[in-house]
């Protein structure tokens, strides 16, 4: 029976659960970093667990490929020793897109994102002559709003362009800052009847992709109750981890959580009253 609201447990340590666990399943936003820089105690906790014998997958809604990320985490000083495996849903991105080969692609999204059609076999076009959009973000995610991007949205839905949103995430931290990200623009364009295909948690290719790389890491998947997810979205990390059937330590980042304010069992337990896959744990940070 999954925990409910009141059930769920505030940590300062990691180290109890890593003992009943034989793999993570691990966001990098808001769990390893904020954008801009590392978080102290989370890559030296995946560390500790890996040298336990455990296996950590990193799974990102970052609209870029893995490599791409695994060079963010670098200029970061988060090393590879914290991970076995990346998984992101710009690379599952990449795999919906193969079912658009030779069709017209339109990015809506910043520059930073383009290498997430490298080696594609598309054609990449304006917005009047998609058959597909690939939504990565906004243009200029510091200084324009989801809303103004609803007249362009609106014509595409006009004429049932599929949308694939390559970050389902609604808004993210960039430092103090919270970012808007593609899951707005995507919630925007289902609104005005548009059809959309999310690539990234809570849906379940990217967590079938985890799975694949856990079981190459370990020469088999455990069970369910063995791989604990870890994250800090509600209704991405949380929520995935519910529909996967797989326990969850809540991070209380910034994302939902003032950090000028006291966090406690009765401030979780308002935060998700109510939901339907609560975590079984919560944390202020990722600590061992």
């Amino acid at each position: 029976m999954p925990p409910n609201s009141h059930d769920i447990v505030v940590l300062d340590s990691v180290a109890g659960l890593a003992s009943s666990a034989e793999a993570w399943i691990s966001d990098i936003w808001g769990v390893l970093h904020n954008g801009l820089t590392a978080f102290p105690g989370a890559a030296p906790a995946c560390m500790r667990f890996r040298e336990m014998g455990g296996t950590v997958v990193l799974v990102t809604n970052a609209p870029r490929p893995a490599a791409a990320v695994v060079r963010m985490l670098d200029r970061l000083g988060i090393s590879s020793a914290a991970y076995d495996a990346i998984v992101t849903s710009g690379d599952v991105s990449r795999g919906l897109l193969a079912d658009f080969s030779g069709r017209h692609v339109h990015h809506l999204g910043p520059d930073r994102d383009a290498g997430i059609l490298d080696g594609l076999d598309i054609r990449i076009g304006p917005a009047e002559a998609a058959d597909v959009v690939l939504c990565t973000g906004l243009l200029h995610d510091e200084t324009e709003q989801t809303e103004d991007y609803r007249p362009s949205l609106a014509a595409l839905a006009s004429r049932h362009v599929p949308l694939i949103c390559a970050n389902p995430d609604l808004v993210v931290e960039r430092g103090p800052k919270l970012i808007p990200c593609a899951g707005a623009l995507a919630e925007i364009y289902k609104s005005l009847g548009g059809p959309v295909l999310y690539a990234g948690k809570p849906y379940p290719a990217i967590y079938a992709r985890a799975y694949a790389e856990i079981e190459r890491a370990r020469g088999r998947l455990p069970a369910k109750e063995r791989i604990l997810a870890i994250g800090d979205g509600i209704r991405t990390d949380v929520e995935g981890a519910g529909r996967e059937a797989l326990p969850c330590l809540f991070i209380a980042s910034a994302l939902h959580v003032d950090h000028r304010r006291e966090f406690d069992s009765g401030h979780v337990a308002d935060l998700f009253a109510g939901h339907a896959h609560p975590p079984a744990a919560a944390m202020r940070s990722l600590e061992w």
